[in-house]
C-alpha cells in the first residue's frame, strides 16, 4: 500500500511538472511564432527553404531576411526548432548584457561527444571555475613567449609560399590552415607537429574532416539526435571514429606531458615575471590545476579537445561565444585561419593598403630580416585597424546561439520569452548601414579612435575589445591578433599579393565559422625580392595615421 501511494505521488509530481513544461514550451513557441519573418508552412515551417537550396543560396537568403525583417524575426528550420533571430546591435545588447542568458543553444549539442563538458559546452558554476583556471594561460606576458612560435611557423609558411610565386593562382587556405593548426598545437599543448610524421598528419587530417562533418550537422537540425546519428547515419559513424582517433591523440599528449610535470605556483599579482619561467602551454595550466584538485583527467581531456576544436578547421575559432557581461573569446585554428585568408583576399584587392602596411612595418622593424618582437607587433596600429575591418566585413563566427533564461522585450516591443532559442547574426550586425555607411567598403579608418567613440558598443566593440574583461581558456583576441600580425608581417615583407578571388566573386556559406563555398580562396603571389619599392607607385602614399 505504501509503495502504491509513493508511486502515485511520484507520478502526480511528474504529471504536474510535465504540464508546466508543456505550458511554458507552448508560450515560448507561440511568442516566437508571432515575430515577423519569411512566409512559412504551418506544419513544416521553413524546412523547405533549408532543404531545397544549396549552402550559398541559403546564406544569401539569410542575409535578405535579416535586412527585410530587421531587427528581429523568426525562423523555423525544422518541425522541432523555432528560433528568434536578431540582426540589430540594440537587441543584441538586451540579450547579451544580462548575467542570466548564458544557456547554450541546441546547436552546441553536436559537440558533446567530442568536447564533453568543456568550457564551450558547459554553463553556470562549472563554466566559471574552468574559466578561472585557464585565464592565466593567456596572460599577456605568456603571450610574449608565443611570438617565437608564431615567427617560426611564419618562416616555414613563407618558404612554402615562395614555391607558389608566379603561378597563375594558389588556393591559400590549406597553407594558412596548416600554419594556424601547427601554431595552436604548440601554444596549447606544447606539441610540435611535423608534416613528415604520419601520426601528426593523421591527426591533422582528422581535425579537418571532423570540422566538415560538424558543419554539415550544425545546419541540419534533424541530425541533432545523437543515437540515430552516431549509429545509423554514415557521416555520424565516421564522426564517431574520428572522435576516437582525436581523443587517443590528445590523451597520449596529456600522458607524456604529465610524466615529468612539476607543480608550480601562479601568483595572482601582475608583477610576476612569466618571462623567467619555462614556456607554458595551456596544458601546463590544466595539469597544475589537477595537482591542486581543481580538475580531473577527464576535465583536462575535455578542455584540451575543446581548445583544439577552436583549432578545428580553417580563422579568428574557433567559436566566438558571449557569456554574461564578459565575453568568451574562442579564437583557435579555424577562426584564425579564415580571418587570415579573408584579410589576405582584401589586401590583395587593395594594393594601396598593402603599401601603407609595408611602410609601417619598415618604419617600425627597419628593412633588416630580423623577426618582429612582441612590442614591435603591438606598435603596428594601421595593420591592426586593417585586421579589425576585415573582422567586421568577414566575422569569423557569423552568428551566436543562446537560450533565454528570462523574458526580453526588444527595442521594437516584441517579447522574446524565457526558454526561447535566440540566434544573434553578427554578420548582419556588422553590416548595419545605420552604423557603418557603405558597409561593404573596406575602410580601415573606421577603427580610428575618433570613429569608434560614438559607435554602439554591441555593433562591434563588445565583440572584439576583450582587453578589459577576464578572458576564458580559449585564445583571446589578443592571441589571435598577435598571431595574425606576425604572419601578415612575414607575408607582406616577402610577397606582393595579387587578386584572383575577390569579395565580388566569392560565395559565402552558413557555418559555425564563416567560410567561402568550396573551401577555396585563390591568390597570386609575386616575390618582392626583399625590395619594398619594387611595386610602389612613383608617389608613395603618406604613412597612415597611428
Amino acid at each position: 500500500m505504501l509503495l502504491e501511494c509513493l508511486a502515485i505521488l511520484i507520478g502526480s509530481v511528474g504529471i504536474v511538472y510535465s504540464l508546466k513544461y508543456l505550458k511554458n514550451s507552448f508560450r515560448s513557441k507561440k511568442l516566437i511564432w508571432m515575430l515577423p519573418g519569411p512566409k512559412k508552412d504551418p506544419l513544416l515551417g521553413h524546412l523547405k527553404e533549408f532543404l531545397l537550396c544549396d549552402d550559398a543560396t541559403l546564406f544569401r537568403k539569410l542575409r535578405k531576411w535579416a535586412r527585410e525583417f530587421y531587427p528581429v524575426y523568426n525562423l523555423c528550420p525544422s518541425m522541432l526548432v523555432i528560433a528568434g533571430n536578431i540582426s540589430g546591435a540594440e537587441d543584441f545588447e538586451l540579450v547579451a548584457s544580462t548575467t542570466k542568458n548564458i544557456g547554450k543553444g541546441p546547436i552546441y549539442t553536436v559537440f558533446d561527444r567530442w568536447l564533453g563538458n568543456g568550457l564551450l559546452t558547459s554553463t553556470g558554476e562549472h563554466w566559471q571555475t574552468r574559466r578561472k583556471i585557464l585565464t592565466p594561460a593567456f596572460h599577456f606576458k605568456i603571450l610574449q613567449q608565443f611570438v617565437t612560435i608564431f615567427n617560426k611557423e611564419t618562416n616555414n609558411l613563407v618558404e612554402v609560399l615562395r614555391k607558389e610565386c608566379n603561378k597563375p593562382e594558389t588556393n591559400i587556405m590549406p597553407f594558412i590552415t596548416q600554419f594556424t593548426l601547427y601554431s595552436i598545437n604548440e601554444t596549447s599543448m606544447g606539441v610540435k607537429l611535423r608534416s613528415d610524421n604520419e601520426e601528426d598528419k593523421s591527426y591533422c587530417s582528422a581535425v579537418h574532416k571532423i570540422g566538415h562533418l560538424m558543419y554539415q550537422r550544425v545546419i541540419k537540425p534533424w541530425l541533432y539526435f545523437h543515437i540515430p546519428y552516431y549509429y545509423m547515419i554514415p557521416s555520424g559513424i565516421e564522426e564517431r571514429s574520428l572522435i576516437k582517433h582525436l581523443h587517443n591523440f590528445t590523451n597520449k599528449v596529456i600522458k607524456e606531458r604529465s610524466q615529468n610535470f612539476k607543480k608550480f605556483e601562479l601568483p595572482e599579482d601582475t608583477d610576476f615575471n612569466y618571462s623567467q619561467t619555462k614556456k607554458m602551454a595551456m596544458l601546463d595550466i590544466l595539469l597544475n590545476a589537477k595537482e591542486n584538485g581543481l580538475v580531473d583527467d577527464e576535465g583536462i581531456q575535455n578542455e584540451v579537445n575543446t581548445f583544439m576544436f577552436e583549432a578545428h578547421r580553417a580563422f579568428v575559432s574557433g567559436l566566438f561565444y558571449m557569456r554574461s557581461k564578459g565575453q568568451l573569446g574562442v579564437y583557435g585554428h579555424d577562426t584564425t585561419s579564415m580571418a587570415i585568408c579573408f584579410t589576405i583576399m582584401l589586401l590583395a584587392s587593395h594594393r594601396d593598403v598593402q603599401e601603407l602596411i609595408l611602410q609601417e612595418i619598415n618604419q617600425i622593424l627597419g628593412e633588416s630580416n630580423d623577426q618582429p618582437t612582441f612590442n614591435e607587433l603591438q606598435e603596428l596600429k594601421y595593420l591592426e585597424r586593417c585586421i579589425k575591418e576585415c573582422l567586421r566585413i568577414y566575422p569569423s563566427v557569423p552568428f551566436l546561439s543562446r537560450v533565454l533564461e528570462e523574458d526580453v522585450v526588444t527595442s521594437v516591443g516584441y517579447t522574446l520569452p524565457k526558454g526561447a532559442i535566440i540566434n544573434i547574426h553578427i554578420y548582419d550586425i556588422h553590416r548595419d548601414p545605420k552604423v557603418y555607411p557603405d558597409p561593404e567598403k573596406f575602410d580601415p579608418d573606421r577603427f580610428l579612435p575618433e570613429n569608434c567613440q560614438n559607435r554602439h558598443p554591441f555593433a562591434y566593440g563588445k565583440l572584439w575589445d576583450l582587453s578589459k574583461v577576464v578572458i576564458s581558456h580559449f585564445v583571446s583576441q589578443r592571441f589571435a591578433i598577435l598571431e595574425m600580425k606576425a604572419v601578415l608581417c612575414g607575408i607582406l615583407r616577402n610577397f606582393i599579393l595579387e587578386p584572383v578571388d575577390t569579395p565580388e566573386t566569392i560565395n559565402l556559406v552558413p557555418a559555425i565559422v564563416l567560410r567561402p563555398e568550396g573551401g577555396v580562396i585563390r591568390k597570386a603571389f609575386a616575390d618582392s625580392m626583399g625590395t619594398f619599392f619594387l611595386f610602389c607607385p612613383k608617389e608613395p602614399h603618406p604613412m597612415p595615421r597611428q
